[in-house]
């Protein structure tokens, strides 16, 4: 009656295995480190860069404990949190301002562990420290930048057809634009409507003038407004990789407002700097008649003829770029990722505005078979993102950027295109700077208040309900530990309020035990017998702990749903405990009990509070 199957056994073994591994490594907890990497792929992390920084750190004498290499770059473990900053500075000055020199902390777990994926969780801001932003993007000037554009390629169009018109002005979000007869206002329509389908016509009559006003519909204002705002999330990203953040949270809040969460950073102005900085994007033309040979490597040594400047394109090549500006990124309204319909390979296509379009046109039909390189410039360095050959004249506005290595790939460049400046202002409207020491002891305040619960719940049930309380004691012990190994295996990030949503699951999973134990208690009380109690009482409160905690699962959804950042990181806690908190109260503990009582024959008394006898 009160026996599992093997495989249920078996089920519950694994799941304590697993749940064992993948919670251990928070245990071993972090040391100081540093990581080495690049933002350029013309540069190499490979193990002579491991030799430069093995060698600079002994030259500097920093002494420290591993160095080893992975897919982010070098790492270099050290004893204590001063002797990371130290090392820091060595490698900044050895290095130079090609490399990126992050402060991190990495897990001192086993690599046994790290081998199958055992790595600790993530701490939040509050939990480790560092610098938190909340900025708001201005949707109206994204709007209106959009309207401004408009009126420049209003008046390229209809000078190109020949359409007589009084005046082009922008009024908010509106471009109107004014006619003296109505037959020119419909031919210009016609023209427009063709050319600029994202917008919406309105005829309108002054008295004297005809006034024709194009407005965007709801369908592009969105389309805009998304477009913004990932394109400033990708601007931060690039830029806050000079901070050395080795694991920034940059997230989406809402519509129209972006996250920034930065660990370990304190120095609030430099990160103020760096999120406000402007960059700008170029295109020239490849001095294809000074590409020979020679010239390049005495422009590698610093002998540049004059008019040009000297690059490594995005696969190491030299190239030399002709000084005059063809465009900037000011004319570019929109870029994104594609496929070649010829080849199939991942392409870009970019759009200029109607001004762009002339000029490029203009600058391809004089270069057929040479090739224009596209420049990011930052602080006033210039990166070449890449140098594409001009097939054919380039004509509409609409460019195609063909040899991406991958989808991916071209997704990153269309965004990296539209990034070189923000798309729209941003306010920073909230900042909150939390001091290491204050991580350190918010960590020790949410463990000691988890085990100073857990201590309590468990002296009370052991007291109260003796054997069966020792075993739901030990499924809420289990019950923790699957939590921990769950949220390790998801990665996800641990922050105080999700410290108290561990606290308020332990606090709710002993409710399960608890009915339970009663259950059990009014069966022998009816006069069953012991063994026909058990089963009886786990069957038959099943249902009202399934009933409760699908409220309480529904509540969690909702907060996830709805909520927001702290309130978000609390119910993903919150509604994974109590999924695991079923499981253990309802599975692991018949699981024991079966093992202790089921199989006895006959069983005279059940120490459950009371001494029941049969």
């Amino acid at each position: 009656m009160n026996r599992y199957p093997l495989w249920k056994y078996m089920l519950v073994l694994i799941t304590l295995v697993l749940g064992l591994l993948y919670s251990i490594p928070n245990l071993f907890g972090e040391s100081p480190a540093v990581q080495v990497s690049t933002a350029k792929n013309t540069i190499k992390i490979d193990t002579a860069l491991m030799g430069q920084v093995e060698s600079a750190l002994n030259e500097g004498q920093v002494k420290y404990e591993t160095i080893f290499l992975d897919t982010n770059g070098i790492k270099v473990r050290f004893k204590d949190p001063d002797t990371q900053i130290r090392a820091k500075d060595v490698l900044q000055a050895k290095l130079g301002s090609d490399y990126t020199i992050a402060l991190n902390l990495l897990s001192r777990s086993p690599d046994w562990l790290r081998s199958i994926g055992a790595l600790p969780m993530y701490l939040g801001l509050d939990l480790r420290g560092g610098v938190h932003f909340l900025l708001q993007v201005d949707m109206k000037a994204a709007l209106d930048q959009a309207a401004e554009r408009y009126v420049g390629d209003f008046r390229i169009s209809l000078r190109k057809e020949r359409v007589a018109y009084l005046g082009i002005s922008r009024e908010g979000q509106t471009v109107v634009v004014r006619f003296s007869s109505s037959e020119e206002l419909n031919k210009a329509q016609k023209i427009l409507n063709k050319e600029f389908a994202d917008l919406a016509f309105k005829e309108s009559d002054t008295g004297t003038e005809k006034v024709l006003k194009a407005s965007l519909n709801p369908q592009a204002q969105t389309r805009i407004q998304e477009f913004a705002l990932k394109q400033n999330i990708q601007t931060l990203h690039n830029r806050i990789n000079e901070l050395g953040v080795a694991e920034p949270i940059i997230q989406q809040q809402g519509a129209d407002r972006v996250v920034v969460q930065l660990p370990g950073v304190q120095d609030t102005a430099k990160a103020k700097e760096i999120l406000g900085r402007t960059a700008t994007l170029e295109i020239r033309l490849v001095d294809e008649d000074k590409s020979d040979l020679v010239t390049l490597e005495n422009a590698a040594k610093g002998q540049v003829p004059f008019g040009d400047e000297f690059f490594l394109d995005r696969d190491g090549r030299p190239l030399l770029v002709k000084k005059n500006v063809v465009l900037t990124g000011d004319y570019i309204t929109d870029a994104g990722p594609g496929v070649d319909q010829q080849n199939g390979g991942s392409v870009v296509n970019v759009t200029l505005d109607g001004r762009g379009a002339r000029i490029f046109k203009q600058v391809t039909r004089e270069n057929v078979k040479k090739r224009m390189a596209i420049l990011l410039i930052e602080k006033g360095k210039a990166e070449v993102i890449t140098a594409p050959v001009i097939n054919e004249e380039i004509g509409g506005g609409r460019v195609q950027i063909s040899g991406m290595a991958s989808p991916q790939e071209a997704t990153d460049v269309s965004l990296l295109l539209r990034a070189g400046a923000l798309a729209a202002p941003m306010e920073i409207i909230e900042e909150r700077t939390v001091g290491p020491s204050m991580g350190e002891e918010n960590i020790k305040r949410g463990v000691h208040s988890t085990l100073w619960g857990f201590a309590a719940i468990a002296v009370f049930m052991i007291v109260y309900y003796m054997v069966f309380g020792t075993v739901s004691v030990l499924a809420l012990g289990i019950n923790l530990l699957l939590l921990v190994a769950l949220l390790s295996m998801l990665q996800a990030t641990l922050t105080l309020p999700g410290l108290a949503a561990i606290a308020l699951t332990l606090g709710m999973a002993i409710d399960a035990n608890v009915l339970i134990n009663e259950r059990i208690r009014e069966e022998l009380r009816n006069g069953n017998t012991p063994q026909a109690a058990i089963h009886a009482g786990y069957d038959r409160a099943f249902d009202t702990i399934l009933d409760s905690n699908v409220t309480t699962l529904i509540a969690g959804l909702a907060l996830f749903m709805f909520g927001t950042g702290p309130v978000k990181g609390f119910a993903v806690v919150h509604v994974l405990g109590i999924l695991t908190s079923m499981f253990s109260a309802v599975v692991i503990s018949r699981a024991v009990v079966n093992l202790v009582y089921g199989y006895r024959r006959k069983i005279n008394k059940l120490a459950i509070g009371q001494i029941y006898r049969a």
